[in-house]
């Protein structure tokens, strides 16, 4: 019989603080199931180790540590064509063709979701292996459900461009969109950058649309404010943290 392919949730936390504790964040069947599985697919082999301590230190591991199969998820090499890799994707699932069950992980929220690994997810799909998502948190969920924008009509359009001019028009034609379809946009940045891009937004959106900002979410004084992008040039909030991941949303 084949494995499954389970897709672990992941706490938001990105490390910063691995105190808490995991199970404020993590059903307790997550930290179950977490304990028990010795073969994962990753994004990071050294963040999953320490991600399985923390579970560790709550529910005693399968095998010690250190006898755990981590393979990371293939990185895209610069030259290499779209498909090239395909092998090294598929090696992934060899556990769970062999029989046993694979967590596939991501370095924060839900597997799969604004992450690399939905293309094991399609792969497992292909093989016949089944997939099993369990619950846990999404910062774009949990941001969305408190910034009170259109919760009924919304998309997740990533990153934008590094570049200022494309990165401003980039904001125009969301804006654009937003307003026509009246569809909330959500956004994420790389948290060294989340300052530059609260910024580029206030600059590039008219005054009236609805701009909502969310921190730390299931962190410590983690927080979510959401106002009119005049009302955000009113005040004179702190800089964004650059550690700490944020996602943006706006309403046109």
């Amino acid at each position: 019989m084949k494995g499954r392919l389970i897709l672990m949730p992941n706490t938001l936390d990105f490390g910063v603080d691995d105190s808490l504790d995991l199970s404020e964040v993590l059903p307790q069947r997550v930290i179950a199931m977490a304990a028990r599985l010795t073969h994962w697919a990753a994004e990071n082999a050294k963040t999953t180790r320490s991600l399985l301590k923390r579970v560790g230190a709550i529910t005693p591991l399968a095998q010690p540590l250190q006898a755990l199969q981590i393979a990371e998820l293939p990185r895209a090499a610069k030259g290499r064509a779209a498909g090239d890799d395909t092998a090294a994707w598929q090696a992934l699932l060899a556990p769970a063709l062999a029989g046993h069950d694979v967590g596939l992980i991501s370095e924060a929220g839900l597997p799969a979701v604004a992450d690399p690994g939905a293309r094991l997810v399609a792969l497992a799909h292909a093989a016949g292996i089944e997939v099993v998502p369990l619950s846990g948190p999404s910062s774009l969920l949990l941001a969305l459900a408190a910034s009170g924008l259109n919760g009924q009509s919304f998309a997740f359009v990533g990153y934008l461009p590094v570049d200022a001019g494309a990165r401003a028009a980039r904001i125009r034609e969301l804006e654009a969109l937003s307003a026509k379809a009246q569809q909330t946009q959500l956004l994420i940045e790389t948290p060294y950058r989340n300052e530059a891009l609260r910024q580029a937004l206030l600059a590039a959106l008219k005054p009236g649309t609805r701009l909502s900002i969310s921190v730390g979410l299931t962190l410590p004084g983690g927080w979510t404010r959401t106002a009119t992008v005049a009302d955000w040039k009113k005040g004179s909030a702190a800089a964004l943290p650059d550690r700490i991941p944020a996602v943006f949303a706006l309403l046109a």
